[in-house]
């Protein structure tokens, strides 16, 4: 069976389009509109989905194509939510899907409706051909990831574990970059673990008075005082196996000097943020608040910051480090868990299995010198709750991000390349219909 990716693509391409003009923010969190949408496409093909009310019309869609009884499914999992997008932030349309100069706009174009989009066509394409699986083929995209998957995977795992017989699951966390320390490669990076996420707040009691009186216990020149440090604040960067894979596999391959030295390359300024956040515990100060009247000093102030673990930092000692850094006793610190309700504990997924082996033959088809490496994500998605099962799930959006498309993640003018949205939906194919699919095509 031959397929015209030609028209498959554009088809595709079409139902992005319409899939980014939903707007699902979260919060509010608009996702039924979402699922629905993606539901109907399905259902078009003889795909008869589940939709799971999980809170207040916010919906999750289940489907499964059928295949060896004897053999778990590859889960193709996503999230229908997006952050939220000021349109007077933006000079396009955050929900208008344009197409400008080969770009395609829109507030969820790389986080992650893409993704969910290439997962689709790939239960469309089986079932439009009719096409034998030598296992089941499952699709979920729930809502709620943006705000910690309470109301998404989490809830799911909690109430619905009966979904999750799986022997795999792909999802986001990683993709493939066009450089990487600005040596020019092909290189495709596949999470098998994440950061931690661990948001603290920072809190100091002060002497409320009159705005117009001196005063030496001002609680927000504490506060700015404090965040100055912290943000000041140059972290050892972590040159542990885990965080080196990538630099040992390109020395390996004699593509990079053995010796590679992050050090200078960060002192040097060379160093992408992106890079950086793979190789220490970051933190970024979010909200500050503090004072209700100009001329009223108040009696206390708090900021929180966001902040990411690699996976085998304590939470002890990484309190213990902040607070030395701050060197302030007023300064009270406290992990803002609440904002992220029952956070598990890093897992890192297995190598070497059929989906990773599929992931690496596949990417070669595409790019015959291209780099494939197993990575730690440094954002937070739903593989965390899978992996805690035993399910190898690995984060794998299958595009060549330049640096403005990874800039866009949670960003103004998101958007991905048609280029790349091609290539996504095909290389997408070829790594499921290398584990699904009983006979190739």
């Amino acid at each position: 069976m031959n397929i015209n990716w030609s028209d498959v693509c554009h088809e595709a391409e079409g139902a992005f389009i319409r899939y980014l003009q939903i707007d699902s923010s979260n919060p509010p969190g608009r996702e039924a509109p979402a699922a629905h949408f993606l539901g109907a496409l399905l259902e078009k093909e003889g795909i008869n989905p589940e939709y799971i009310e999980i809170k207040d019309g916010r919906k999750a869609i289940f489907a499964r194509l059928k295949g060896a009884e004897h053999s778990r499914s590859l889960m193709l999992a996503s999230h229908t939510d997006v952050v939220p997008a000021r349109i007077e932030d933006w000079t396009v349309d955050p929900f208008g899907g344009e197409i400008i100069e080969g770009k395609i706009y829109g507030r969820g174009a790389v986080d992650m409706k893409s993704v969910t989009i290439f997962h689709l066509f790939c239960m469309i394409l089986i079932k439009r051909f009719d096409i034998p699986l030598s296992r089941d083929l499952v699709f979920l995209a729930v809502p709620d990831e943006e705000t910690g998957s309470r109301f998404g995977m989490k809830w799911l795992v909690d109430n619905r574990p009966e979904l999750f017989d799986c022997e795999f699951s792909l999802n986001e966390g990683a993709s493939g970059l066009e450089s990487f320390a600005s040596i020019s490669l092909d290189i495709f990076q596949v999470a098998v673990s994440e950061k931690r996420m661990a948001p603290f707040k920072l809190t100091v009691k002060g002497t409320p008075g009159h705005g117009s009186k001196p005063t030496t216990d001002n609680p927000i020149v504490h506060l700015l005082e404090a965040c100055e440090r912290l943000v000041h604040w140059q972290r050892n960067l972590d040159l542990s196996e885990q965080n080196t894979l990538l630099v040992r596999t390109l020395a390996d391959k004699g593509l990079i000097n053995g010796d590679f030295d992050f050090k200078k390359l960060r002192e040097d300024g060379l160093m992408s943020s992106d890079l950086e956040a793979g190789l220490t515990n970051t933190i970024n100060l979010t909200i500050f608040s503090g004072g209700f009247k100009f001329n009223v000093i108040p009696g206390s102030a708090e900021a929180l910051f966001d902040c990411r673990l690699l996976p085998d930092m304590d939470l002890d000692d990484w309190q213990a480090q902040v607070e030395s850094q701050i060197d302030d006793d007023r300064i009270a610190f406290s992990y803002a868990l609440e904002e992220i309700p029952n956070e598990p504990e890093p897992v890192i997924s297995e190598w070497g299995n059929e989906l990773s082996i599929a992931i690496e033959s596949s990417v070669k088809e595409f790019f015959e010198d291209a780099v494939v490496s197993q990575t730690t994500s440094t954002v937070g998605t739903d593989n965390r709750f899978l992996r805690t099962l035993g399910i190898p799930s690995y984060g794998f959006i299958p595009c060549l991000f330049s640096q403005a498309e990874l800039d866009g993640f949670h960003a103004n003018d998101e958007f991905l390349t048609q280029d790349n949205f091609k290539l996504g939906v095909e290389l997408m194919w070829r790594v499921v219909a290398k584990v699904v699919c009983s006979k190739q095509t």
